[in-house]
């Protein structure tokens, strides 16, 4: 994306390890009914895979991490769970962007922000100023994020910065500056976790061609070992980006 470039326009580095993963981390509230235990427990039990799933990208050279938190759907939740998920948000912000600081991890958070507490909004931006000049792995967490709204907030941004666009044939490139992950490469392995074999609405555009993998283990049981699972059916893959085999190992 932006300075990456687009997937459907050019083709990608390959790549031994992903360079660019992004999850959606599904199954804490099941995680937490099989052991009769409070929903939340298991969304507590999720934040410590997430600093598990970190540490794991570090030390497999991960440059990017993007983790689907919250939805925009997510808000039609029960309400006590909707606000006991925002103070996990808020808590974990509090306790854990110190030391992804100190191990050099930028900390970025995409999503509409409208509808948080002005507190948590102010947090989350001292959490981004904080880490902003870190140069390990940029960790992104969409909260209250959506795919569709992603494409739609890029079209006003760019429409408002460039009204002569209106009404012109556009391409790719005018759009992309605008997105929310507009710093990123597109993601090369997607994972959803929990046995759901769907997007659900997260990075539409960016998953144009990431490979995909589908996990029944649940989030607060994915650890290092079920990461090194996804990596390595990514590296079984053959991408070819609209291409052929023989182009691809090329064969005359």
């Amino acid at each position: 994306m932006g300075i990456f470039g687009s997937s459907t326009q050019h083709i990608p580095e390959s790549v031994e390890v992903p360079r660019h993963i992004a999850i959606i981390m599904d199954g804490n509230g099941r995680w937490a009914k099989k052991r009769y235990m409070p929903r939340i427990a298991g969304h507590k039990r999720g934040v410590e895979m997430v600093r598990e799933v970190i540490k794991a990208c570090v030390a497999r050279n991960v440059k990017y991490l993007t983790l689907f938190a919250f939805s925009s759907e997510n808000w039609r939740r029960p309400e006590e769970e909707v606000n006991l998920l925002m103070d996990l948000f808020r808590f974990a912000l509090e306790h854990e962007v110190s030391k992804l600081h100190k191990n050099q991890v930028k900390l970025k958070v995409i999503g509409d922000l409208s509808r948080f507490e002005p507190k948590l909004v102010q947090l989350i931006h001292a959490s981004e100023h904080m880490t902003a000049g870190n140069n390990g792995l940029t960790l992104t967490i969409a909260a209250n994020y959506g795919g569709r709204w992603d494409m739609l907030q890029a079209v006003t941004k760019m429409l408002t910065h460039h009204p002569e666009l209106a009404g012109q044939a556009l391409t790719e490139q005018h759009l992309e500056p605008y997105l929310s992950m507009h710093y990123a490469p597109e993601p090369d392995l997607f994972i959803r976790t929990g046995g759901e074999q769907r997007i659900s609405n997260f990075l539409l555009w960016q998953l144009a061609y990431s490979e995909l993998y589908f996990t029944p283990t649940l989030w607060p049981d994915f650890d290092a070992a079920a990461l090194d699972m996804a990596i390595t059916s990514f590296q079984q893959r053959e991408r070819r980006f609209g291409r052929t085999s023989e182009q691809l190992h090329h064969v005359t």
